[in-house]
C-alpha cells in the first residue's frame, strides 16, 4: 500500500451494542473500497472481519480485527470492535489509540444498553463520533426516535445529515442534506452504483426544513456560517463541511446518518463523512506521556521526524506467533529496527512490520506517525507498554483493566495436555488482560477468571479448537471477595532455625475497615530508630501479601489498613525474612478475629421484554435477589434495569428465554462488591 500523508489518515472504529450490525458495516466498507472482492455476511459465517470459527458460528465479533482500506485518496485504518459486554476490555483498548468513531444504531431497537457503554469509553478518550442508523428497511424502523434516543441517553448532540426516504418495507433511498440530493443505489449491482437525483416531491418541503435545522445547528458554532445564515445568502457546501468537520472534532456535534448495510444502502456516503468529518491524527491534541525515570510531561506530535512514542494496544497470537497491534503517535517504526521497552528497561527487535488485513497481512518496511499496524518480533512487550527509542524515552498512560468476576477450573485429560495447557494459557494472558488464571493450592486445579460466562466459554473453546487441548471444565464459579466489620489487633513471633541460622522477627499490627472501594493502605506506628527501614518494608510486604487470602474461603481481602504497632529487634538474630513473615502471620490472626465476612460481586442487569411479559420478568429477577432500579416503555418493549447478585444469574439467559417466548434480551455487567 502507498504511502499516505498523515492528513490523509483516519484511524477510526466501528462500535455499537451486539447485533447492531457492526459488522456488516464494516463487510460493505470493504468490498466498496475494493479490499475483499465478495461480500462476507455474518449470518452465513463469511464476514472477513468475523475470521475466528468461534465468531462464525455465534455470528458475533469476539476480537477486534483491524483492517487498512482507501477512499477518495484517504488511508482508513477501521477497528470492528465486539458488541458483547463480555469482551469490554477489546473495545476500551481499541478507543484509547482511534482518532474517530462510528457508532451504529440499529434503527428498530435505537439506543441499546451496551451502545451506551460504549460511547460512554468514547467519550472517556474524547474521541470524535459519527452515527449510522442501522436497519432502515426492518419492520419497526424508526429514524427519529433513534435521534431522539441519543440525545437522552447519550447526552449527544446530533445533527441530522440524511434523511431515509421511507422506513421499514417502504425504505428505498436516503436524502443527502448538503448537496440537496436523493441517493437512489442499484440493487442488481450490490449497491456498487448509485445515482444521485433531484428530491421526490413529496419529500421537499421536508427536506429544506431540515436543511434549515442542520444550518442553524452548524451555524451556532461557526461565525462566517452565521453570518451568513442570517443575512439568508446561498450557503456554500464547501464552507458547510468544514463547519460541520470542525464541530465534529471539537465534539459539539454528532453527524448522524442512515441507511441498510444488509441491503447495501448507505455505505459510499458514511465513506465519504468519515473522510469530510472525522479527524486525521493531526486534528487531534497530541497524545502526551511522561519520561520515565523524570516524570516530566512529555508532547507527541503527529511527525514523523519527531522521536518514536508508540503503544502497543493489543497482543494476537496467530498461527502460534506473537503478533503485537501497535499504533504509532509519532516517529516512525522499521522494520529490522530497535525499540525501546521503558517499562520493562530493555530493547526489543522489529522482525517485521505489517499492514492488517483481518487475519491477512502485507509487509511494509516503515509504519510512520498516525499509522496503526501489526508487529513481529517483539519476545516480552505487552498490552498497554509503550514502544520509544532508547535516546528519547517516553512512557504513554496504559490502558484500564477490569477485575474478573467469575472463575471456572480446568483440567487436563491426560498428561501430555497439561503441559500444552499450561502453555496455551499464557499465549491466551498475553492477548488477554482481563483473563486471570492462578492455580488453586488445595485441589491442584488451574482456576480462569474472566469477565463473564462467554467470556469463560470462548477461552476454553479455543483451547480445544486451535491449540487441540483437551480440557475437562468445571461450572462457574463466583469470584468473591472477602473485608472486615471491626478492628482487631494481634501479635505473632517468627523464631526458627533455617540452614543453621537463627531468625528472629515480633511484629503486632492491627487491622480496621476501610469505607467499600477504598482498598488496601499500610502504615506504620514505628521511627526508623527503633526498627531499621529494611524490615518495616520486609513487614509491609508480609501484611499485604497476606491480604491476598483470606481467612473465611481464600478470597482476596480488600478495604483494610494495616498499622504496624510495635515490633521487637534483635540485631544478630532480626533478618528481613524474619518481619516479612511475622508480620503476615500476625495479619493473618488479626484478620480471623476482625469479623470476617465475602463480598459478591453485584452486576448492573438490563433487560428488554416486549410489554407482556414484565409482570414476569420482574417477579423473577425479584427471585434472584435483584434490585429493580427503573422501568423505562421503549417502542412496544421495556427496559427493566435492576442490579442482582451474580451468584444468582447463571442460566439467566435461559430463564429468560422460556419466560419471554425467546423475545427477551439482556446485558449484564460488573456494579460493585457488596456484602453477600
Amino acid at each position: 500500500m502507498k504511502k499516505s500523508k498523515i492528513n490523509k489518515i483516519r484511524n477510526i472504529g466501528i462500535i455499537a451494542h451486539i447485533d447492531a450490525g457492526k459488522t456488516t458495516v464494516t463487510e460493505r466498507i470493504l468490498y466498496y473500497t475494493g479490499r475483499s472482492h465478495k461480500i462476507g455476511e455474518v449470518h452465513d459465517g463469511e464476514a472477513v472481519m468475523d475470521w475466528m470459527v468461534d465468531e462464525q458460528e455465534r455470528g458475533i465479533t469476539i476480537t477486534s480485527a483491524v483492517t487498512t482500506c482507501e477512499w477518495e485518496s484517504s488511508e482508513i485504518h477501521v477497528i470492528d470492535t465486539p458488541g458483547h459486554v463480555d469482551f469490554t476490555i477489546e473495545v476500551e483498548r481499541s478507543l484509547r489509540v482511534l482518532d474517530g468513531a462510528v457508532g451504529v444504531f440499529s434503527a428498530v431497537e435505537g439506543v441499546e444498553p451496551q451502545s451506551e457503554t460504549v460511547w460512554r469509553q468514547a467519550d472517556k478518550y474524547g474521541v470524535p463520533k459519527m452515527a449510522f442508523v442501522n436497519k432502515m428497511d426492518r419492520i419497526g424502523a424508526d429514524f427519529l426516535g433513534t435521534v431522539e434516543m441519543m440525545k437522552e441517553r447519550l447526552n449527544a448532540n446530533p445533527l441530522i445529515i440524511q434523511l431515509p426516504v421511507g422506513q421499514g418495507d417502504d425504505f428505498t433511498d436516503v436524502i443527502d442534506l448538503i448537496h440537496m440530493k436523493q441517493i437512489r443505489w442499484d440493487d442488481d449491482a450490490l449497491g456498487t452504483t448509485f445515482a444521485l437525483l433531484p428530491i421526490d416531491s413529496d419529500y421537499v418541503s421536508r427536506a429544506e426544513k431540515y436543511r434549515e435545522n442542520m444550518i442553524e445547528a452548524v451555524a451556532e458554532y461557526d461565525d462566517e456560517l452565521m453570518e451568513a445564515y442570517l443575512s439568508e445568502q446561498p450557503i456554500d457546501e464547501a464552507k458547510l463541511i468544514g463547519a460541520i468537520r470542525a464541530s465534529t472534532i471539537k465534539l459539539e456535534l454528532v453527524p448522524v446518518l442512515c441507511g441498510s448495510a444488509l441491503r447495501n444502502k448507505g455505505i459510499q456516503p458514511l465513506l465519504d463523512a468519515i473522510v469530510n468529518f472525522l479527524p486525521s491524527p493531526l486534528d487531534v491534541p497530541p497524545i502526551n506521556g511522561s519520561h520515565p525515570e523524570t516524570g516530566d510531561s512529555i508532547e507527541c506530535r503527529a511527525r514523523e521526524t519527531d522521536p518514536l512514542a508508540a503503544l502497543i494496544f493489543k497482543v494476537s497470537m496467530i498461527e502460534g506467533r506473537k503478533l503485537s497491534f501497535v499504533r504509532v503517535y509519532s516517529g516512525k517504526l522499521k522494520a529490522g529496527g530497535e525499540v525501546y521497552n521503558p517499562t520493562l528497561k530493555k530493547k526489543e527487535k522489529l522482525a517485521r512490520i505489517l499492514q492488517m488485513h483481518a487475519n491477512k497481512r502485507e509487509r511494509v518496511d516503515m509504519a510512520g506517525a498516525g499509522n496503526i499496524v501489526g508487529v513481529v518480533g517483539l519476545k516480552d512487550s505487552s498490552t498497554g507498554e509503550t514502544l520509544c527509542s532508547a535516546d528519547n524515552p517516553v512512557l504513554l498512560e496504559n490502558i484500564d483493566i477490569y477485575e474478573p468476576v467469575i472463575s471456572v477450573a480446568v483440567e487436563p485429560k491426560t498428561h501430555s495436555d497439561q503441559e500444552k495447557m499450561d502453555e496455551v494459557l499464557q499465549k491466551f494472558m498475553a492477548e488477554d488482560p482481563t483473563l486471570i488464571v492462578r492455580k488453586d493450592e488445595d485441589t491442584g486445579q488451574t482456576i480462569l477468571s474472566g469477565m463473564g460466562e462467554l467470556h469463560l466459554e470462548i477461552i476454553t473453546s479455543r483451547m480445544q479448537r486451535e491449540f487441540n487441548t483437551n480440557v475437562n471444565v468445571g461450572k462457574p464459579q463466583v469470584v468473591y471477595r472477602e473485608a472486615i466489620a471491626s478492628p482487631a489487633e494481634a501479635t505473632a513471633i517468627f523464631d526458627k532455625e533455617i540452614a543453621g541460622q537463627r531468625l528472629y522477627g515480633e511484629v503486632s499490627v492491627s487491622v480496621v475497615p476501610l469505607p467499600r472501594g477504598a482498598g488496601n493502605r499500610f502504615k506504620s506506628n514505628i521511627s526508623e530508630d527503633e526498627l531499621p527501614g529494611i524490615y518495616i518494608d520486609a513487614a509491609r510486604k508480609g501484611a499485604l501479601e497476606s491480604l491476598e487470602s483470606g481467612s473465611v474461603l481464600g478470597y482476596p481481602v480488600v478495604d483494610v489498613e494495616v498499622t504496624l504497632e510495635r515490633a521487637k529487634h534483635k540485631d544478630a538474630l532480626s533478618t528481613e525474612l524474619a518481619y516479612t513473615v511475622s508480620a503476615s502471620m500476625a495479619c493473618r490472626e488479626s484478620l480471623s478475629k476482625a469479623d470476617p465476612f465475602l463480598l459478591e460481586p453485584i452486576m448492573d442487569v438490563d433487560v428488554f421484554v416486549p410489554e407482556s411479559f414484565t409482570g414476569e420478568v420482574i417477579g423473577d429477577l425479584n427471585a434472584r435477589g435483584g434490585k429493580i432500579e427503573s422501568i423505562d416503555h421503549k417502542m412496544g418493549s421495556q427496559l427493566i434495569i435492576a442490579t442482582v447478585p451474580l451468584s444468582r444469574m447463571f442460566g439467566y439467559s435461559t430463564s429468560l428465554r422460556s419466560a419471554t417466548q425467546g423475545r427477551g434480551t439482556f446485558t449484564m455487567q460488573f456494579s460493585h462488591f457488596d456484602r453477600s
